[in-house]
């Protein structure tokens, strides 16, 4: 017979097999008569060499992830069991308490941005628990609470194995689920707000899709740096929302011609920046735009910029002043996340579909 469990007291230890022998060993009737009885010495003596080879085995470290094989819909991201490695010189072990989904997850699913290997687990942002550090890490320990936003893969996984110098200490005051929705999109919100171009009281800006993610954090730390906020939206639905978050003007882009509305409410002037994340539908008149001949720039000396977090961030020291400028903001009042949706992990699929298709508002999160 071979063993699939053994139980000391109230210890068990799992084996693979269909038999389960439970053997008691602090029961003195029992203890007293094994002498006596050559089976249950036997027994006895089965159990610990179980034990013996149990131990000196590896022990498997299994996790279940999303992962994508192959590029495309929604219907692409599987929930399946794989096994996580040990953190090495330079990384810790996270177990994800909360997990922040992003318009780039997408398009990294889809293909628009290249994965370094395949299959691709998504996911750039989550807090975790520290359970595990490799060899040569100062700062961090096993029990602190950390958050990284827009520089790792992976985080669409119960566990994750990441640098450790990729991730910042999260305040007591600021709770998992408000985190994982905020930091990469504050953060966001910070480079291109603070150093991309400069906002400051007297500009009048122009954020799309002022009703997700990152447009109602723009919307509400440019309302407090005093400039004057123009949102458009998708849908009439989502018109208090943008109100709240601190648009001064909101345009149903759908409906209206924002062009001629933006016109209207800066009588002719124009506008010092706009903010688009929506792409081909509101560039030219994220979906990827048509190419823009330099040329079309030269009339009104526009400038046009792509930019990433991750080249605002290069630095230890920048990730660090980024992420505390947004604890501070959220600290403060200034910015306040609404988690509207939340979702399984393993349902990452539907949350990408509504996602996707405008269904949600202000932000998602998936919950391990």
């Amino acid at each position: 017979m071979r063993i699939s469990s053994i139980t000391f007291g109230f210890f068990s230890t799992p084996f693979q097999s269909k038999s389960t022998l439970f053997f008691l060993h602090n029961c003195s009737v029992f203890t007293a008569n094994i002498k006596h009885s050559p089976l249950l010495f036997s027994l006895k003596h089965s159990i610990v060499k179980a034990l013996a080879a149990y131990s000196a085995s590896p022990i498997s470290n299994m996790v279940k992830p999303i992962r994508v094989h192959q590029l495309g819909g929604p219907e692409v991201l599987k929930w399946e069991d794989v096994e996580i490695g040990e953190p090495v010189e330079g990384e810790i072990r996270l177990r994800n308490k909360a997990i922040g989904l992003n318009f780039i997850d997408v398009y990294f699913r889809k293909g628009v941005y290249k994965a370094a290997t395949m299959p691709l687990t998504p996911g750039v942002e989550a807090v975790g628990e520290v359970i595990a550090v490799g060899p040569g890490i100062t700062g961090t320990k096993v029990g602190d609470i950390v958050t990284h936003a827009g520089s790792a893969m992976g985080s669409y996984s119960e566990k994750q194995v990441l640098p450790a110098d990729k991730v910042f200490p999260l305040p007591s005051s600021i709770s998992p689920v408000i985190a994982a929705s905020v930091m990469l999109k504050g953060m966001t919100a910070q480079y291109l707000l603070r150093r991309c171009f400069k906002v400051e009281r007297g500009h009048t800006i122009l954020v799309h899709a002022a009703a997700g993610g990152v447009g109602s954090l723009l919307c509400q730390w440019a309302n407090a740096l005093g400039a004057t906020v123009i949102g458009t939206i998708s849908t009439k639905e989502k018109a208090a929302q943008a109100k709240d978050d601190g648009c001064h003007h909101v345009i149903v882009y759908k409906d209206e011609d924002f062009v001629a509305c933006v016109n209207e409410i800066t009588s002719g002037n124009g506008l010092d920046i706009v903010y688009d994340s929506v792409g081909k539908d509101t560039f030219q008149s994220s979906g990827t735009p048509d190419p823009v001949p330099l040329l079309a720039l030269a009339p009104k000396s526009l400038f046009l910029t792509r930019p990433s977090l991750m080249q605002y961030t290069t630095t230890r020291d920048e990730l660090l002043e980024t992420a505390e400028e947004v604890f501070a903001n959220v600290a403060s009042g200034v910015l306040w996340v609404r988690v509207n949706h939340t979702y399984p992990l393993s349902q990452a699929a539907e949350a990408h579909a509504d996602l996707e298709s405008r269904k949600t508002s202000g932000s998602v999160v998936l919950i391990p």
